[in-house]
C-alpha cells in the first residue's frame, strides 16, 4: 500500500477528519468547479450507502433502521440528479472522476485510492453490540465531510441547482449528525 492511501486503511472512527481534509478540498471557484463538486459527491454518497446498508443488515436499533433508509433514500436521489447534470452540463468530459490536486494547482483524474478516500466508507465489522457505535463514530466525520463540500458550493458555484443540492445537503446531514450525537451520548456516554 502506498503512504498516500495508508491512512485510509484505518477504520473510520481512529481516523481525525484532518486526514480527509485534502480529499474534501474542490479547488478554485475556475470552470471545473461543479463538475469536481458532482464526481466528488457522488463518491461520498456511495460511501456513505454502502455504510447505511451494513446498518439494515446489523443493527438491531430500528431507530437506527430509520435513519440508514433516510440516508439511501436521499443521497440515492441526490446522485441520480447529479449523474444527470454532469451529463448535460459536461457532455465532453471523460467518464472518469477528477478532482482538485492543491499541490499541482490544477484538476486532475482521481487515482483508486482517492476514490476510496473520497468515499470514506468503512468496514463497520460484524453485527455486535458496538455496531450501532462504530456506524455513528464513521458515519458523523462522513457527513462532516459533505458539508464541507457544501459549504465551499455556496461560495463558488453559480448554478441554482447545486446551490439548492447544497442547502439540503447541509441542512439534511447537520440534523442527521445532531441525532447521531444525541445517540452517542445516551448509548455510549460520549
Amino acid at each position: 500500500m502506498s503512504d498516500g492511501s495508508s491512512a485510509h486503511s484505518m477504520p473510520m472512527g481512529d481516523t481525525p477528519m484532518a486526514n480527509h481534509a485534502m480529499t474534501m478540498d474542490l479547488g478554485p471557484k475556475d470552470a471545473e468547479f461543479d463538475l469536481r463538486f458532482i464526481d466528488g459527491m457522488i463518491l461520498h454518497h456511495q460511501g456513505a450507502i454502502a455504510m447505511a446498508e451494513a446498518v439494515l443488515q446489523n443493527s438491531q436499533r430500528e431507530e437506527m433502521k430509520q435513519l440508514a433508509e433516510a440516508i439511501i433514500a436521499a443521497q440515492q436521489n441526490e446522485i441520480d440528479q447529479m449523474q444527470q447534470w454532469r451529463q448535460a452540463w459536461y457532455p465532453e468530459a471523460s467518464a472518469e472522476l477528477v478532482m482538485y490536486d492543491a499541490q499541482m494547482g490544477h484538476t486532475m483524474v482521481m487515482t483508486p485510492e482517492m476514490q476510496t478516500a473520497m468515499m470514506m466508507s468503512s468496514d463497520l465489522g460484524k453485527a455486535d453490540a458496538e455496531f450501532d457505535q462504530r456506524f455513528i463514530n464513521a458515519m458523523i466525520p462522513h457527513h462532516e465531510g459533505a458539508l464541507a463540500m457544501a459549504e465551499q458550493v455556496l461560495e463558488k458555484s453559480e448554478r441554482p441547482e447545486l446551490r439548492e443540492v447544497a442547502q439540503a445537503i447541509l441542512a439534511t446531514q447537520q440534523a442527521e449528525i445532531n441525532q447521531m450525537q444525541q445517540w452517542r451520548q445516551a448509548w455510549y456516554g460520549q
